[in-house]
């Protein structure tokens, strides 16, 4: 339906002395501290975890060399959807204005809306990946639990939820230091960047920013912040909805991932008939993740 006259009243009218309720600033590319983006060509993507080796064994003199099997590991598919969203108005209602340009302000509020869709989509694996959302190797993203080719286990959460704080922060970088590989090879993969939602904000800025240790009588280091455990710092992402669980993304390669088969676009069109005028926004993209090790999380206590 067209935004007619009617829903532009008080514009028609002389002594509106503003407008307002589009101006509002917008959180931007929060993604981007998760995220790697990649461009696609394709309806999908798909990318497959390999097993590698294992330990090498101690080979008897005058005996045969064992011979090992690589082999694939676990398949992850991005789906890209089609994101798209449009207005129109009419003929009288631009030309019957007295103010600034309908057209300019309802863009700029369909660009509000279409980046505001991106950033919910983006957070929102974190926000299921505890209870609904998959990785590639069948259990959720976040799980204590992620299977291997050698029979063993990776967890990139803790064995028990636990706040962010100084003992739960440390754990989790002693947590992703003993990840192994699909037959059982420790990884060298250390913690990148904290992300938080902005109730954590603070508490993030304490144990990452000060030189002693938070809330001790103890004249301690602090070592998280010494030692250089968290190099990324830490980032605040606003489309979290639980208000105290946390995150950290590691340097394991090929994680987190955003594609974008169609990057976002912008057209307009007048109808003969009518007289109206439509505009549109559309793009297709698909967030998802190759190799959960990527990242870390806790749901908090």
């Amino acid at each position: 339906m067209a935004i007619s006259r009617a829903q532009a009243l008080k514009e028609l009218l002389p002594g509106l002395n503003a407008l307002f309720g589009l101006e509002y600033a917008k959180y931007e590319n929060e993604h981007a501290e998760i995220y790697e983006t990649e461009n696609s060509e394709r309806s999908f993507e798909e990318e497959v975890k390999l097993s590698g080796f294992g330990a090498a064994p101690v080979k008897p003199e005058g005996a045969a060399i064992t011979f090992d099997n690589a082999q694939e590991s676990f398949t992850a598919r991005y789906t890209h959807e089609t994101v798209a969203m449009g207005f129109s108005i009419t003929e009288e209602a631009m030309e019957d204005n007295l103010y600034d340009s309908l057209s300019a302000r309802y863009t700029k509020a369909l660009a509000r809306a279409m980046a505001y869709t991106k950033q919910v989509k983006a957070a929102s694996l974190l926000n299921t990946g505890f209870t609904t959302f998959q990785s590639g190797d069948g259990v959720t993203l976040f799980n204590a639990q992620h299977p291997t080719v050698a029979g063993g286990t990776n967890g990139n959460r803790p064995t028990v939820d636990a706040d962010l704080n100084e003992t739960s922060l440390e754990q989790a970088v002693i947590d992703i230091a003993a990840y192994k590989d699909e037959r059982g090879l420790l990884i060298a993969a250390r913690p990148r960047k904290l992300i938080v939602p902005p109730s954590l904000m603070f508490v993030a800025t304490r144990l990452l920013q000060t030189e002693l240790r938070v809330g001790t009588a103890d004249n301690d280091i602090n070592a998280i912040n010494t030692n250089g455990s968290i190099p990324g710092g830490y980032a605040v992402n606003h489309y979290l909805t639980d208000n105290d669980a946390w995150f950290l993304t590691t340097d394991v390669p090929n994680g987190m991932k955003h594609f974008v088969r169609v990057a976002l676009s912008n057209s307009m069109d007048g109808d003969f008939d009518t007289g109206n005028v439509r505009y549109k926004s559309r793009e297709r993209y698909s967030f998802g993740v190759s190799d959960p090790l990527a990242i870390y999380g806790s749901r908090g206590a």
